[in-house]
C-alpha cells in the first residue's frame, strides 16, 4: 500500500480542506503586504519631493515668514507709545474697533497686534480705590499701574470712587475700554478683572491688608515699604491714589509708562467715543471752536470758598455745603483774600473780559466744558452777550444721547475731555485735574494751543478796569502781553524740592514723553509761542 492509500478518504477531504484556509491565508498576506508596500512607496515619494528644489524654497519662504512675523511683534511692543502721535505717528498696537471715533483723538489701522505677554515672577496682588473725579482717576490709575509694573505685581482693574461729591456708580468699564486697557499693557504688567478664587475669598472674610500710601513717594518708597506688605499678606489694597507718585525724579522707564497708561491704554468706552465723534463733527461743521473749561459748578466755589458776585444766600449755601463734608478740611476761608491770592476760579464775568481782552473773535463758537454754572442764566448772562456762541454738550446733543450719563457725571466729564483735546483752543478758568491733564495731553498731540491764565495778575488788572484805574486799550494790552508765553508752548517742567505742591504737575507738562525742544525747527517753535 503507497503512502496515499495509508489515509482513508475522510482524512483526505480533512486535508483538502486544510490546504484551501492555507491558500486563503497566505492569499491575504500578500495582499496586505502589497497595501504595506504601495503606502511606503507613497511616503518615500513625499520624501523625494521635500528634497527637491521647489519644497525647499516653499519652506525656506514659510520660515522666512514666521521670522518676519515675529520680528514685527516684538518692534511693536517695543515701539507702542513713546513720542507724540502728532510728530511719530499713531502706535500699532492700540486699535479702532467698528465703533470708534475716526477723529484725531481715537487710534486708527488695521487690526490689532497684540503685544507678547510679559513673563515674570508674580509678587503678589495690587488692589487700589481711586477717589475724586475722573481726571484725578486717570492720573491715580497711570501711576499704580507704574508701581505695579516696577513691583512686579498683578494689578487688579482698579475701582472708581462712588462715595464723593458727585456719587458716580460708574464702574471701571462703564468709562474705560476694559479689555483695551488690559491687553495694551500684557508687555509690561499683568492686569485682572478681579482676584483669583482663592484670595477673593480671604478678602471678603476681612484678611487684606488696606492702607493709603504716603503722597508724593518715590518707587523707593513702594520697593521699601508697600512690596514686603505684599510679599506678606499675597494682597494689599490701597484705599487712595491721589497724588501718591512724585512728579520727577523717577527712572525714565517709569515716566514713559505713566504717560503710555495715559495716552494709549485710558482709552474710552466705544458709547463715551461715538457720543464725543458726534459733538466734534457739530462743532466743526460751523467752523473752529474755543473749549472753554468753566469751573464755577457749586462743588467747587462750596470747596474753596471763593463767593466773588455771589449773593448772601448763596454764600450762606455754599458755607453749609461745605462744613456738610468732613474731608473738606479747611473751613474758614476769606474769599477776597484768596481770589487776590489768584486761587480762586475766575467767574464768568471775569472770563468774559478775560476773553476780550485776548482778542478771542466773538463770533467764534465756545464749547462750556462744565456741569451746571452756579448761579445759573444770571451769572452766564455777560459772557453770553460778549460771546452768543456758546455751546454745551447739552445743547447739541438731545435728551435721547445723554439719558445713559445723566447721574454719571465722570462719564460727562469723559465728554468733556475728548472736545477739549480736539479743540482749536483750550483755556481753563482754574488749574484742577482736568485742566492740567487736558493741558498735558494736548502737549503730546503736539503742542495744541492752551492758553493758561494766569490768574492773580488778572484779579489785579481787572480790578483796575473796572475800578477805572486802567483804559481799555491798557487792560487789553497788558492782559495779552502777560500770556503770550502762556500758551501750552514746550518748556520745561518747574522743580521745587521738598515741596512737590508748588511744582508742576507731571501730567500737565509730561516732559520725558513729548518731542524734545532741540528737535523742533525755530519756525515751528515760533509759531507754537
Amino acid at each position: 500500500m503507497n503512502g496515499s492509500d495509508m489515509y482513508s478518504v475522510e482524512d483526505r477531504d480533512k486535508r483538502k480542506r486544510f490546504g484551501i484556509g492555507i491558500g486563503i491565508g497566505i492569499g491575504v498576506k500578500i495582499r496586505a503586504m502589497g497595501l504595506k508596500t504601495l503606502g511606503e512607496s507613497r511616503v518615500e515619494k513625499l520624501k523625494a519631493n521635500a528634497r527637491s528644489p521647489k519644497m525647499k524654497l516653499w519652506i525656506i519662504r514659510a520660515t522666512t515668514m514666521v521670522l518676519l512675523w515675529t520680528c514685527l511683534v516684538q518692534l511693536t511692543a517695543l515701539g507702542d507709545t513713546w513720542g507724540p502721535r502728532v510728530l511719530r505717528g499713531w502706535p500699532s498696537s492700540v486699535t479702532q474697533d467698528s465703533h470708534s471715533l475716526d477723529v484725531k483723538f481715537l487710534p486708527s489701522g488695521p487690526a490689532r497686534v497684540l503685544p507678547p505677554k510679559r513673563v515674570y515672577q508674580n509678587n503678589g496682588y495690587l488692589m487700589v480705590s481711586c477717589n475724586g473725579g475722573l481726571n484725578q482717576m486717570r492720573s491715580a490709575i497711570c501711576d499704580m499701574v507704574a508701581i505695579s509694573r516696577f513691583l512686579n505685581v498683578t494689578l487688579i482693574v482698579p475701582e472708581l470712587d462712588k462715595t464723593s461729591f458727585w456719587a458716580d456708580p460708574s464702574e471701571f468699564e462703564d468709562i474705560f475700554d476694559v479689555d483695551h486697557f488690559i491687553t495694551s499693557l500684557r508687555d509690561e504688567v499683568r492686569i485682572l478683572k478681579q482676584l483669583p478664587p482663592r484670595l477673593k475669598k480671604r478678602m471678603e472674610l476681612g484678611y487684606v491688608h488696606t492702607m493709603p500710601p504716603v503722597s508724593w513717594s518715590d518707587i523707593s518708597y513702594y520697593h521699601n515699604q508697600i512690596l514686603p506688605l505684599i510679599k506678606k499678606f499675597k494682597v494689599v489694597h490701597l484705599n487712595r491714589t491721589d497724588a501718591r507718585l512724585a512728579n520727577n525724579g523717577q527712572p525714565l522707564e517709569l515716566q514713559k509708562l505713566r504717560c503710555r497708561v495715559n495716552f494709549n491704554a485710558l482709552r474710552f468706552t466705544p458709547q463715551i467715543e461715538y457720543l464725543g465723534r458726534r459733538v466734534v463733527q457739530l462743532l466743526r461743521k460751523n467752523g473752529p471752536f474755543l473749549v472753554l473749561h468753566l469751573r464755577y459748578e457749586m462743588d467747587m466755589l462750596a470747596f474753596s470758598g471763593c463767593t466773588q458776585g455771589c449773593n448772601p444766600d448763596e454764600v450762606d449755601e455754599l458755607t453749609r455745603m461745605r462744613y456738610a463734608y468732613p474731608w473738606w478740611k479747611e473751613k474758614i476761608i476769606n474769599s477776597e483774600l484768596k481770589r487776590k491770592d489768584g486761587l480762586c476760579p475766575l467767574t464768568p464775568e471775569e472770563t468774559a473780559l478775560t476773553l476780550r481782552a485776548l482778542d478771542i473773535a466773538s463770533d467764534i463758537q465756545i464749547y462750556v466744558a462744565a456741569g451746571e454754572i452756579y448761579g445759573g442764566q444770571r451769572r452766564m448772562a455777560s459772557l453770553a452777550a460778549a460771546f452768543p456762541k456758546l455751546v454745551r454738550k447739552e445743547t447739541l446733543l438731545g435728551a435721547d444721547d445723554l439719558q445713559f450719563f445723566q447721574n454719571h457725571s465722570s462719564q460727562m466729564a469723559a465728554l468733556d475731555y475728548l472736545v477739549s483735546l480736539e479743540s482749536d483752543i483750550f483755556i481753563p478758568t482754574y488749574d484742577g485735574n482736568m485742566a492740567k491733564v487736558v493741558e498735558g495731553h494736548r502737549r503730546y498731540l503736539g503742542f495744541k494751543k492752551t492758553i493758561l491764565l494766569d490768574r492773580k495778575l488778572l484779579v489785579e488788572l481787572i480790578d483796575g478796569y473796572t475800578s477805572g484805574l486802567l483804559s481799555w486799550e491798557e487792560f487789553s494790552s497788558a492782559v495779552k502781553d502777560a500770556h503770550m508765553a502762556r500758551m501750552g508752548s514746550p518748556k520745561k517742567r518747574k522743580v521745587v524740592p521738598e515741596r512737590p505742591k508748588e511744582e508742576d504737575y507731571f501730567y500737565a507738562n509730561p516732559e520725558e514723553c513729548l518731542q524734545p525742544l532741540v528737535d523742533i525747527d525755530p519756525v515751528t517753535l515760533s509759531i507754537l509761542r
